[in-house]
């Protein structure tokens, strides 16, 4: 198709640091199309290296994006990010770590400074993102990961129920750590709020910004179900 046939042109800041292997994202950027395409939209895939991520390359895009990943490398990179973002109202969408980055980058701006993640070695009182108490000490049996499938139930009226029409969904999930809710009152501080958890509230599944035009997040995978002539929410 050429572009006449597009109602417009978006670019997509990907923040991601494999951004040498785009492979590694590949089902991201298949959905990112998928949703383009049932828009009427042609998408553009710009990559931010979150090494090396400056306010110039984020300010140079349409929307952001922060996907997926595991360990230290690159997270304080998409922390300024999605700061970045929900100072300056730049559309953003997290997936999985996307979300517990979008949290600290929240807790930070609300007053708790040193907030932080526990898989990147955060003190306990720091620690916004952590293992449940009751997956302590399970680390190297391989039995914290949430695998597969989960429902969650989203907050009436938000963003984020919008989006999907209704509150109540099912996500894929693939993750050890979960957001520490002793810390809501900073998170919220920072101008992010719980949007969607698990049925009996002990989770949090969706988070979002209500004073950006779109600032939302999930610990889920979406992006796993999007189907090229079915694009998911």
């Amino acid at each position: 198709h050429d572009s006449q046939t597009y109602r417009q042109r978006l670019t997509i800041g990907l923040v991601a640091k494999y951004v040498d292997n785009a492979d590694t994202y590949l089902s991201i950027t298949e959905a990112l199309k998928a949703a383009a395409w049932a828009h009427r939209s042609e998408v553009i895939i710009q990559w931010i290296n979150a090494e090396t991520v400056t306010d110039a390359a984020l300010s140079a895009v349409d929307a952001v994006v922060v996907p997926g990943g595991f360990g230290k490398r690159g997270v304080e990179g998409k922390i300024a990010a999605a700061s970045y973002c929900l100072q300056h109202n730049i559309p953003y969408l997290g997936i999985c770590l996307g979300m517990q980055v979008a949290v600290i980058a929240a807790a930070r701006r609300g007053g708790l400074a040193q907030a932080g993640s526990a898989e990147c070695g955060a003190a306990p009182d720091n620690a916004v993102i952590y293992l449940m108490p009751d997956q302590q000490g399970k680390q190297s049996t391989g039995g914290t990961m949430r695998l597969g499938n989960y429902p969650a139930v989203l907050q009436a009226g938000s963003r984020t129920a919008k989006t999907y029409g209704t509150t109540e969904v099912v996500e894929r999930h693939r993750h050890r750590y979960e957001v520490n809710q002793a810390h809501l009152a900073a998170i919220n501080a920072g101008g992010v709020v719980v949007s969607g958890t698990s049925p009996d509230g002990r989770l949090v599944e969706f988070v979002e910004a209500p004073t950006c035009d779109y600032f939302v997040a999930t610990q889920a995978h979406p992006e796993f179900t999007s189907r090229p002539f079915r694009a998911h929410p």
